[in-house]
């Protein structure tokens, strides 16, 4: 497989500079391809940089200030185009917010800014003036079936289906969407960078962006997400196995889930008879995580689906949003996809081509007045 993929956002981010004056925000989990697409946009622009906190040399720089950032990239020449400056990692420094709002109040009419980050640039936020108006988020998930055809790079969410070949069907299926171990294809890698992941997540980032001290409950309770996809989530069996509170339990969940190890959908309820109303589902950035056919194949799907929420709701085709629907007589569809707040379609998924037709979609889609509804099914493993 070829091993240089370019990623469908990079089009969508050269547009945004070209077009706005604002900073942009990239967001994702590790090794979701951030870096690489950093260093693709700034070879988009002339005289631009690249600078990482991680590096002790980039760091110092941005340590001594907007002025001291603005010197290294001679923004006091007149050039026909803005040059980008890429900040890789910025949220870890404790002032990060304070030192952009200087710099791009300073230079916004001189360069452009990029600010990436493992964690969400939001929610790690640590004191300083407001950036509102200042920058759009843009978030980079992990490749999707849409993404490897090259439907996301097109205007406008509604596209005609189009086949993917098998190598690359088998490939996002048996080691998930992120590039490397999805371009490499080969199992004992994925085993590897599996574990790495997992490590830095756990060893790295919760102690670096947190103050959380107890990572081995914390690497119980994400086990037992993991091992719940696609179920509702009850806090207070998360909280009796863990040996916590539950409020704790919610906010460990929510802090596994602004490090991208997992993502929410919650129900549905407006207009929907006897609905379930509180308890959310959980899923993963790498649904290779996930052992069963039947929780992966569901796994898949809500990663596309909310990739795709994402998406278009970033490149301004209106608000969108995933959840699910299920009624006290355990009546369910997996995903109601909603559009400017209002059912859109419904999603049925299931783990073999030969399931009969699910008797929910035709009742929730009477219920919520969604204008379609689809059942996925697919076979794989």
């Amino acid at each position: 497989m070829n091993m240089v993929m370019e990623r469908a956002l990079l089009g969508e981010l050269v547009r945004h500079f070209r077009e706005n004056r604002q900073m942009a925000f990239l967001s994702g989990p590790r090794q979701v391809g951030k870096t690489t697409l950093a260093k693709a946009l700034v070879s988009q622009f002339p005289d631009s940089a690249y600078l990482n906190w991680d590096n002790q040399a980039h760091r110092a720089l941005i340590l001594k200030g907007p002025d001291a950032v603005a010197g290294q990239l001679r923004l006091d020449r007149l050039r026909a185009d803005r040059p980008l400056c890429a900040f890789d990692e910025l949220h870890k420094y404790q002032h990060w917010r304070t030192f952009l709002k200087g710099l791009f109040d300073l230079y916004e009419d001189r360069a452009r800014f990029l600010v990436t980050g493992s964690a969400s640039l939001e929610t790690f936020r640590r004191g300083g003036d407001s950036l509102m108006g200042r920058y759009f988020p843009y978030r980079l998930h992990p490749l999707s079936v849409g993404e490897c055809l090259g439907g996301l790079a097109r205007e406008g969410p509604c596209v005609e289906p189009t086949p993917l070949d098998e190598d690359r069907w088998q490939a996002l299926w048996r080691f998930g969407g992120f590039p490397e171990t999805f371009l490499k294809a080969n199992q004992r890698f994925h085993n590897r960078w599996r574990a790495l992941r997992r490590e830095q997540l756990f060893r790295e980032d919760l102690r670096d962006l947190t103050r959380i001290q107890e990572l081995g409950q914390m690497e119980m309770l994400a086990e037992l997400i993991r091992s719940q996809v696609g179920r509702p989530t009850s806090y207070s069996h998360l909280a009796r196995t863990v040996q916590v509170s539950v409020d704790t339990a919610k906010r460990w969940a929510a802090t596994l889930a602004s490090l991208y190890f997992c993502f929410t959908v919650k129900p549905w309820h407006r207009n929907v008879a006897r609905a379930l109303r509180k308890e959310p589902k959980h899923y993963l950035w790498d649904w290779s995580e996930v052992a069963d056919a039947g929780p992966r194949a569901e796994n898949l799907v809500a990663s596309a689906l909310h990739k795709s929420a994402h998406w278009w709701t970033e490149t301004g085709h209106g608000e969108f949003g995933l959840h699910f629907v299920r009624d006290k007589q355990k009546r369910e569809v997996d995903f109601l996809v909603t559009r400017d707040q209002q059912p859109w379609f419904l999603v049925e998924v299931k783990a073999s081509k030969n399931a009969s037709l699910s008797g929910s979609l035709a009742h929730f889609q009477r219920q919520t007045g969604a204008r379609h509804a689809f059942q996925a099914a697919m076979d794989a493993g």
